[in-house]
């Protein structure tokens, strides 16, 4: 009976390890890190609520922004979005703001519902997919924060830890640096 080579093998096992790990991260967040810094796109949206026009980047009014590609079905979306609200509540006064995207939604929920259940306001805009697209958002939540010129300075990173709290939390963390290093705040004077 003929083996592969050893060499083989490994490459057979890392193609197969790949593909089960991209099957099995249908509903599992992950962003690439890679150009994290890269040109901000222009785009134009809908607003889910209001049906009002959006554009990218005047929208920023030259101010820092979160930006979350969320959809109803996603867990780790579930467990972010509540963060979002008191980062808004904490950077008002810098005029941050939060922009989210129904993104991969697929049919399965009511987007509209779900953003008005956080009961703060945002800038939703509907029918994201070719603007996460333009982000290379393959997976959500896509989570990056931008300066006041549309440039990206945060996109979160690939995560092994479950949905939840402490990935939640981690975010949080990693947004609000971010924030504070776009607009120029020590750690004694953040919010």
């Amino acid at each position: 009976m003929n083996h592969p080579h050893p060499r083989t093998r490994i490459a057979i096992f890392a193609v197969l390890a790949l593909v089960l790990q991209a099957c099995s991260q249908d509903e599992v967040s992950e962003v690439s890190t890679a150009d994290a810094g890269a040109a901000g796109s222009l785009w134009t949206g809908t607003e889910l609520l209001g049906g009002e026009t959006v554009e990218f980047p005047a929208v920023l009014e030259e101010k820092p922004a979160v930006m979350v590609f969320w959809a109803t079905w996603c867990p780790y979306c579930k467990a972010f979005m509540p963060y979002t609200r008191e980062i808004q509540k904490d950077y008002a006064e810098h005029g941050v703001q939060i922009i989210t995207f129904n993104a991969k939604e697929r049919g399965k929920g009511d987007p509209r519902a779900y953003i008005e259940s956080l009961n703060f306001p945002t800038v939703t805009i509907a029918d994201a997919d070719p603007i996460a697209e333009q982000y290379g958002v393959d997976f959500i939540p896509g989570l990056m924060v931008v300066d006041g010129q549309g440039e990206v300075v945060y996109r979160r990173g690939w995560t092994e830890l479950p949905a939840g709290q402490k990935v939640a939390q981690q975010w949080d963390s990693e947004v609000r640096s971010a924030l504070d290093e776009t607009l120029g705040l020590n750690s004694a004077s953040a919010p």
